[in-house]
């Protein structure tokens, strides 16, 4: 998600759960061949296992990005056949690249040839005129033949020629029922499930038909809700956090940061979600909001911000249970 799933965010969200696959933004090779790499690539080892999705449909290009990627230390590639931006329409890649698959079954080959780290694909199950499921079968058919690892399927199509990426979020209804067909068709492919999960009861029941579900934009605006995530699809239950010790991670990383010449606020402006839905909210992200683009914010300013929140909710923890409205305090 461009501007949103940068490596502060994904900083923060690895204080609440350690194996769920993190992506960064979508990034254009031009940006990683004539930009500055460090500042597209950089990241953390503690946000791994990370993907670096790319936008492309240049083959050398993308394998030359891909190389580039592996040396950094990525743990996946994945090339972006789903957003429906004007900016990416125009130079030619995301969305519109599911006219042509033989162009996307190019770019994996190349891609593949270039690294031993996974290569996947992220695509609608359609766009504009090209909606019906035998044009998805026929697109995912010769995109598989390129050895593609994972297909992650949005199950929208994407309108190109009249509504906004905000629109194609939205308007388009959700067809579940492809993503299924797709991996009964092809049993031996790897088929990821994307678009309009907000829970991990959800995530539970698509699990029954599919390989994987990928949660976006529920993942931004309900981060603390993959507290159980380990432990539930990860048999993992060693991460048990709260909110706070969240808090106390963050503020001591905001804290490195500024050392390093960084603004406070571009990674506040991810914690503003941290108490979605609970008592002191409100208060919390109007402070954030009003204090946090300071130049003198730092990280003490999210304890101060802590105040109005009740100590039940600071310490509120999450096991697991598919069901977010179910909590264990400790």
């Amino acid at each position: 998600m461009m501007d949103w799933t940068d490596r502060h965010y994904r900083y923060f969200m690895r204080q609440i759960t350690r194996h769920t696959l993190l992506y960064t933004e979508m990034i254009p090779t031009g940006a990683i061949l004539y930009g500055g790499k460090s500042r597209h690539l950089d990241f953390s080892p503690i946000e791994l296992p990370l993907a670096i999705q790319l936008g492309g449909d240049d083959p050398a290009a993308l394998a030359e990005c891909a190389a580039i990627a592996q040396e950094w230390g990525y743990s996946e590639v994945n090339l972006n056949v789903g957003c429906p931006s004007n900016r990416v329409k125009n130079g030619h890649f995301g969305a519109c690249l599911m006219a042509t698959p033989e162009v996307v079954a190019q770019a994996v080959k190349a891609m593949k040839q270039a690294v031993t780290i996974p290569v996947t694909v992220k695509h609608r199950i359609g766009i504009d005129h090209l909606n019906r499921y035998e044009d998805l079968r026929r697109f995912v058919d010769t995109v598989a033949e390129a050895g593609t690892d994972r297909f992650i399927v949005h199950a929208r199509i994407a309108i190109l020629a009249g509504l906004s990426p905000k629109e194609n979020r939205t308007i388009p209804p959700l067809q579940y029922d492809y993503v299924y067909r797709l991996k009964t068709d092809f049993p031996q492919l790897i088929i990821e499930i994307n678009g309009g999960i907000t829970d991990f009861q959800s995530a539970l029941q698509h699990l029954q038909y599919v390989d994987g579900v990928m949660i976006g934009r529920a993942a931004y605006e309900n981060p603390f809700l993959f507290a159980a995530a380990d432990a539930l699809f990860f048999n993992d239950s060693s991460l048990i956090t709260t909110r706070r010790q969240v808090l106390q991670a963050m503020a001591t990383y905001i804290n490195e940061m500024r050392q390093n010449g960084i603004y406070a606020w571009h990674i506040l402006r991810h914690l503003l979600n941290l108490f979605k839905g609970k008592p002191g909210s409100k208060f919390w992200r109007r402070f954030l909001s009003e204090n946090g683009r300071s130049p003198e914010a730092d990280g003490d300013l999210l304890l101060q911000a802590a105040v109005n929140i009740p100590d039940n909710i600071l310490d509120e923890t999450y096991h697991g249970n598919a069901s977010n409205s179910v909590v264990h305090f400790s």
